[in-house]
């Protein structure tokens, strides 16, 4: 890819309307320093130094991260997981239906956290609007719903996510296997294309026959928090923009090592991810 093909496709972002609906979340960070331990129980005392909110329920979910020497202490979670009742997912179905008719989006982003907004209702309604809208569709799935999002564009699970939903050993990650894997998801989902995450071993995709594995480039790993929710935020965004399944995936696989870098959840900075693109794809 030439150094002008990247830029005119960062100036085409401008113009793409990407939707989310899903769980909301709060980040926040108890920042200190561990220097003794405490006399009272074996763990460590924390001398808090600053507090940080990241904004991302019902109430919104907030996971509270105390740091230390840009190492995880501990993390409290506040949250509600159980679904939402009839009344409020109806409500939200008409909200959905007006945001699509009136604002008209290329893609919508389907992001699960199990926390009980996306209730199977909910996702068959709003994948049913998209459809007769001719809207994208792209879900980042969590075990609960993991086969609820039938008809989907893109499906991108984690390695993980991928085996425990098709029941699946551990076993040694090759192309043949992955591309069995987006097999028998298509066959269960009918989804348009499998984007599997594989952490320090990149990324796999693959539409009908066609399939890549795109390996991770090195980087400074500090903290992997985030990582999939900028890998489905990129993808959805270059697919809606490109319909190119392979640049998708490459470019989605740089932000996703690029977010890897630093300390907590960070939104990813689109000049930097295009000097890298830039670099690494020309």
């Amino acid at each position: 890819m030439k150094t002008g093909e990247v830029s005119q496709m960062f100036s085409t972002f401008r113009q793409m309307r990407i939707g989310v609906i899903g769980d909301l979340m709060l980040d926040t960070y108890w920042w200190g320093d561990v220097d003794r331990i405490s006399p009272e129980a074996p763990v460590p005392i924390v001398a808090i130094s600053g507090k940080e909110k990241r904004i991302a329920a019902r109430p919104t979910s907030n996971k509270i991260r105390i740091i230390s020497r840009n190492q995880h202490m501990m993390r409290l979670d506040s949250e509600t997981t159980s679904f939402i009742k009839a009344s409020e997912e109806k409500i939200l179905i008409e909200a959905f239906g007006r945001y699509v008719k009136e604002e008209k989006p290329h893609m919508v982003i389907f992001e699960d956290y199990n926390k009980g907004v996306l209730s199977e209702k909910v996702i068959a309604e709003c994948i049913s609007i998209c459809k007769k809208n001719k809207v994208l569709t792209a879900v980042d799935p969590k075990r609960k719903n993991f086969f609820s999002y039938k008809g989907v564009n893109i499906f991108k699970p984690n390695l993980n996510e991928a085996r425990e939903g098709l029941n699946i050993l551990r076993e040694e990650i090759s192309r043949e296997a992955l591309e069995n894997m987006h097999i028998e998801l298509h066959r269960k989902l009918d989804n348009e294309i499998s984007l599997i995450t594989l952490s320090e071993r990149g990324i796999f995709v693959q539409r009908e026959n066609d399939s890549v594995l795109i390996p991770t480039h090195v980087r400074n790993i500090s903290d992997v928090s985030g990582a999939g929710d900028t890998v489905i935020a990129v993808a959805a965004l270059v697919y809606a923009a490109t319909e190119n399944v392979r640049l998708m995936a490459e470019v989605a696989n740089i932000a996703g090592g690029l977010v890897c870098e630093e300390v907590g959840t960070v939104a990813i900075d689109a000049n930097k991810l295009m000097v890298e693109c830039e670099l690494l794809l020309s």
